[in-house]
């Protein structure tokens, strides 16, 4: 976090005498913490793939921290289904199964399709949010940057959802945030081509929720978020 200086004038007519600065030091999240978001951080954006082997010697020396803050973080990720722990051996990193990826979208169908239809009519602001996020991915797009693409697309859905209104709807798809950002990084490596084919699809989801057509917006989500298990089983077409 940046800080700076604020330095008083205390008479106009004369120069302002010259203040020591005040020395911050930004302080360091727990150790436990800086683990966790590490290996969650390489897990999301696939630096650490599906079948590696985490130990905690490996992790700790990364980090620059002890084994128990590591042991500590591990817990939180084995409990969250990035990872499963093996005793005196390590840590395995989950691989996206098909199961994973057919109830992931299945719960997003449920919940984005009736997002859609209660998004119209839709605010001016939804719709400029919409236009930014679809902005931005676009420009990532075009810089190569998989992981923050995934991230745009997720924020661009979420979007939809928050405006539905409904809070409970809200935190539910909130809860699938992880799984859907690794997945979303997964199609993106194996078929580029859904990039861009993402981008269109997410012009006219927007289209629709910019012309008021409900029906039409929840039959974009249907398709859009169908294919998503389609090109990770390596069905691509």
């Amino acid at each position: 976090m940046r800080s700076c200086c604020i330095y008083a004038v205390c008479m106009p007519a004369a120069p302002p005498a010259p203040v020591e600065p005040v020395k911050t030091s930004a302080k360091q999240p727990p150790a436990a913490e800086r683990v966790y978001t590490h290996i969650k951080e390489a897990v999301l954006d696939r630096r650490y793939e599906g079948g590696t082997l985490l130990t905690e010697g490996d992790l700790a020396e990364a980090v620059g921290v002890s084994r128990t803050p590591v042991r500590e973080a591990l817990l939180r990720l084995e409990v969250e289904g990035l990872i499963r722990l093996y005793p005196k051996k390590g840590a395995l990193v989950l691989a996206v199964s098909a199961q994973e990826i057919a109830d992931v979208v299945e719960t997003r169908l449920l919940v984005e399709e009736f997002a859609a239809r209660k998004a119209v009519p839709a605010s001016a602001q939804l719709i400029a949010r919409l236009e930014q996020l679809l902005e931005e991915q676009r420009q990532l797009a075009e810089a190569g940057d998989l992981a923050a693409v995934a991230v745009k697309d997720r924020c661009f859905h979420a979007e939809i959802v928050k405006h539905a209104g409904n809070e409970i709807l809200s935190r539910l798809y909130d809860q699938l945030r992880d799984r859907q950002l690794r997945m979303g990084v997964a199609v993106m490596e194996a078929h580029p081509g859904r990039i861009a084919a993402n981008i269109t699809e997410h012009g006219e989801l927007l289209d629709a929720i910019r012309v008021g057509d409900a029906e039409g917006a929840a039959q974009v989500v249907r398709r859009h978020v169908s294919r998503v298990k389609v090109p990770v089983r390596g069905e691509d077409r």
